[in-house]
């Protein structure tokens, strides 16, 4: 969950030609998650999670989609600065979870294939993960969710030969024997 502050300043209304009275800082409460991206794709009717770059629009956009607030004004959105942008992709890129994938099995793994909400959530129904409440964790938490899954359920997963079951449980106790200073 990211809190962001949005400063409050004073407005140029171009239609009135007047500046609008100088509003209070806001803090917003926002959650990058599958809810969140699926609103903005029912919106926009294309993947968030495509390489291309968002206009500014777009952006502010995701972020009202992502707000966990109750009664924000339309005014505050347009308050968004540059460094609340900054903020928000930070947080947006963190992985939130403390899974380590091998990435040089998975770069070549990646593919152009489009990514959707709904193809997120035919992932969570092949994997049994349950929507409430895995569709409001963190995206990236998710997904490390969902790869841990097809790692763990692939009929393909190499397993250890007997005799690297027998190294890799000679070194465990090894290494058990060393810390407690034991010979058995």
């Amino acid at each position: 969950m990211l809190q962001l502050l949005i400063s409050g300043q004073e407005l140029w209304n171009d239609k009135t030609e007047t500046f609008l009275p100088e509003t209070k800082d806001k803090i917003l409460t926002l959650e990058h998650s599958l809810v969140s991206l699926a609103k903005w794709e029912s919106k926009f009717n294309k993947s968030f999670l495509s390489s291309k770059n968002k206009t500014r629009y777009e952006t502010i956009e995701y972020i009202r989609c992502m707000t966990l607030t109750q009664n924000v004004t339309p005014e505050t959105y347009y308050r968004i600065s540059g460094k609340n942008i900054r903020e928000v992709n930070n947080y947006i890129s963190l992985p939130m979870s403390a899974a380590i994938f091998n990435e040089r099995k998975q770069e070549a793994r990646k593919s152009n294939k489009l990514i959707t909400a709904e193809t997120i959530y035919w992932w969570m129904i092949v994997n049994d993960i349950p929507f409430d409440p895995c569709q409001k964790w963190h995206l990236n938490r998710l997904l490390a969710l969902i790869r841990f899954c097809n790692i763990e359920n692939n009929p393909n997963k190499k397993k250890m030969s007997n005799n690297e079951i027998y190294r890799s449980n000679a070194a465990i106790n090894a290494a058990r024997r060393n810390a407690l200073h034991s010979k058995g």
